[in-house]
């Protein structure tokens, strides 16, 4: 009986465990099924965006301001006929020809002027003739009236002691008078010869002027860069002039600045010129900066003077480059630059994460931007800044391929 009671106790005591060991298991199971979605959830998490970063490298960068215009002459000089209504008999200078001061360039017809002057010499012989005459009247007044006034002076005395009579001696202070007089008409009629005369030299020296400027002369050395004037035509300080010159053959470069640009340009600055349709580039420099600015335009005017080339044509149209500055240090392309309300800032990538810069920009120029602190050589830069990525975001990094290597 008491065998038997034990043998149904075990079998009561391991029917229980059978009964519980499917419910001790089960935590193991579940455990390991919650681990399983775990690791799928990790690999499921959002991948960090992919950025395109530039490494800052050591450089040399140009900054170039770049300007256009039209070629043109320095001091332009206008030659115009200094008579006019005579015709033009001939024509010494072509276009492009290369003058010097007081070369003849036309030439009018002189033979009106010649004949003119001839004249007036002939008027002066004449005039001369007539203040010799008046000379030789004044001489002779000179001498009647100093017999007249003997012949008076003689009756006077007499009339004292009775030897003549009142009216002798009336008649001899008249002679006196009238001979006195004719002296004096005789002086005038000199100073009107005289005066007559110096008309006739002013006159003279009138005509040999406009024979002079019938010879049409360079009024100083240049290039001949127009004539307007055909033979046969009537010379007339009216409409064009007859010729056009290029002032020593001076030819510069004329062309508009903005104003943000204009601060950074020097007198004497050396300047790139290159003509249209040339192949070559002319070396120029910086003669004049207008101190004004259109206000309506907001641009500014330069000259650029040019050496003597046989490529530079005024009135045609040339691109200059000029360097306004040279720096060497740390570059990036100008597209990694951003502006906050700080100033400019840049976007550097270290570890996966963006931090936000505050740097100072040494020079701006070519697309580039040259940073004077902030960074340091090798320092991975968004290459495109913007507002696609902020401060403490985690990236993924993609170099740009056209990068500029370390120096």
């Amino acid at each position: 009986m008491v065998v038997s009671q034990h043998i149904s106790f075990v079998r009561s005591l391991v029917l229980g465990l059978a009964i519980l060991a499917p419910s001790v298991a089960m935590p193991s199971v579940a455990n390991g099924a919650e681990a399983t979605t775990a690791s799928n959830g990790d690999a499921n998490l959002p991948k960090p965006p992919t950025v395109t970063v530039v490494a800052a490298g050591i450089e040399e960068m140009v900054a170039t301001t770049l300007v256009s215009g039209t070629l043109v002459a320095r001091d332009e000089v206008l030659v115009a006929p200094q008579i006019e209504g005579l015709v033009i008999t001939e024509l010494l200078a072509q276009e492009g020809d290369e003058v010097k001061e007081g070369q003849v360039l036309a030439r009018l017809d002189r033979r009106g002027l010649e004949v003119q002057l001839l004249q007036n010499y002939a008027q002066l012989a004449r005039l001369d003739a007539g203040m010799s005459q008046a000379e030789a009247q004044i001489a002779e007044a000179e001498a009647n009236k100093v017999q007249a006034n003997a012949s008076y002076n003689r009756a006077l005395q007499l009339q004292t002691t009775g030897s003549t009579s009142a009216e002798t001696l009336d008649q001899r202070a008249g002679a006196a008078r009238a001979a006195d007089a004719r002296r004096v008409a005789a002086t005038h009629a000199v100073s009107m010869i005289r005066a007559e005369r110096e008309s006739a030299l002013a006159t003279i020296d009138d005509t040999r002027l406009k024979l002079e400027r019938t010879d049409i002369k360079a009024p100083v050395a240049g290039i001949v860069s127009r004539r307007n004037v055909k033979l046969g035509a009537v010379a007339s300080a009216v409409g064009d002039p007859l010729f056009k010159l290029i002032a020593n053959g001076e030819i510069e470069l004329e062309s508009e600045v903005s104003e943000v640009d204009l601060p950074r340009l020097r007198e004497g600055q050396p300047v790139k010129v290159s003509p249209a349709g040339a192949s070559l580039t002319l070396e120029g420099r910086i003669r004049l900066i207008s101190p004004e600015v259109d206000k309506t335009t907001r641009l500014g005017r330069i000259r650029v003077a040019l050496p003597r080339n046989s490529l530079a044509f005024i009135g045609a149209f040339a691109r200059g480059a000029i360097e306004t500055g040279r720096i060497r240090g740390l570059t990036l392309p100008l597209s990694a630059l951003n502006y906050a309300k700080t100033g400019p800032v840049l976007q550097v990538v270290r570890d996966g994460v963006v931090t936000t810069r505050p740097v100072a920009v040494a020079l701006i120029g070519n697309g580039r931007v040259s940073i004077k602190s902030g960074i340091e050589a090798g320092d991975l830069v968004v290459a495109r800044a913007g507002t696609f990525v902020r401060d403490g975001d985690r990236v993924t990094v993609q170099m740009l391929a056209t990068a500029e290597p370390l120096r």
